[in-house]
């Protein structure tokens, strides 16, 4: 087995004219690993997947998938790659089937048509015609199409855009099949859930540069994961703490009085400690060298990239002494 990343990315960047996007990103992926890519809208994700995707052209550093420039990638190297864009494509003519099995006749060793079909399940709709499905029965005619090829390396662009809950779910089913059987995916969503569900590790992109990276449970760091422990004291006031042992604060606070009013120990989930990655200013920004990046691709669904809770009373933070 190679030892070789199934993505590789050093130094990327790009501009258009002197606006420039990517600032000189670096990450991998290794083989059969699922690594979301994450940021807030014209973070410059979508730039670097369709960079990835060979659709679109850098203006430096280096990139390989399967070891190969995607630039210059030929026929044989697309039948191992498969992509799951933002939007559908097609007049609507064809029955769910028929697309689905053309596209298979791209592929060397495809998956069989109906066992896809029923993964993003779409089984009912099987013989309907495109143009008479809702936008997210569409959405998964999408994802279909960028997995019947048994990839080697999938790209997932918001895949699950338009899904119920029980459908996103069945095809969080189908991503961890496909992971288990080696392919290596890049993942972009604007779920957090969907995020810390799938992945072996998480990007964070900010203004056209990786500012963090490692697993759902270790991204940020340590202080990052600190819990708080919140309750409301005898005064009225509210009291947040941040404390590396909330049981022994919690202990330590019904032995003074018993429990407080409130009480409670909350640990950041994925969503907070993206939050805080990306509500930071960046430090050449700070300083007024940087140019406003440009924005991704027209239509892309992300995550907000400010933090805060509208209509919060006033509360006292604190450090646990």
């Amino acid at each position: 087995m190679t030892t070789e990343p199934a993505v590789r990315v050093r130094g990327l960047t790009k501009s258009y004219g002197d606006r420039p996007v990517l600032h000189g990103l670096s990450f991998d992926v290794r083989a059969g690993e699922t690594v979301a890519v994450l940021g807030p809208n014209g973070a410059g994700k979508s730039t670097t997947v369709e960079i990835l995707e060979g659709h679109r052209r850098r203006t430096g550093g280096e990139v390989a998938v399967l070891g190969v420039d995607p630039a210059r990638a030929d026929r044989s190297w697309r039948a191992r790659v498969g992509v799951v864009l933002q939007s559908s494509g097609g007049d609507g003519s064809s029955t769910v089937r028929e697309i689905v099995r053309s596209t298979a006749l791209a592929y060397p060793a495809p998956r069989d048509a109906d066992e896809v079909i029923a993964a993003v399940g779409l089984t009912a709709q099987a013989g309907q015609r495109l143009r008479s499905l809702s936008g997210g029965q569409r959405r998964r005619v999408d994802v279909a199409l960028g997995i019947v090829g048994r990839p080697e390396v999938l790209f997932l662009d918001e895949p699950t855009t338009g899904f119920d809950p029980e459908a996103r779910r069945a095809f969080w089913g189908v991503v961890r099949s496909l992971s288990d059987t080696g392919t290596s995916i890049v993942l972009t969503t604007h779920y957090l859930d969907e995020a810390a569900q799938l992945s072996d590790r998480v990007v964070v992109v900010a203004a056209g540069r990786v500012v963090a990276e490692g697993t759902p449970d270790t991204l940020g760091g340590p202080e990052a994961r600190t819990p708080h422990v919140r309750w409301t004291g005898p005064d009225g006031r509210a009291h947040d703490v941040t404390t590396a042992e909330p049981a022994a604060l919690v202990a330590r606070l019904v032995a003074d009085g018993g429990e407080p009013a409130g009480l409670e120990v909350v640990r950041p989930t994925l969503e907070d400690v993206y939050l805080g990655l990306v509500a930071e200013p960046d430090p050449v920004d700070a300083a007024g060298a940087t140019a406003a990046p440009a924005p991704d691709r027209a239509g892309t669904a992300g995550t907000a990239g400010t933090a805060g809770t509208a209509g919060t009373a006033p509360i006292v933070t604190e450090e646990a002494r």
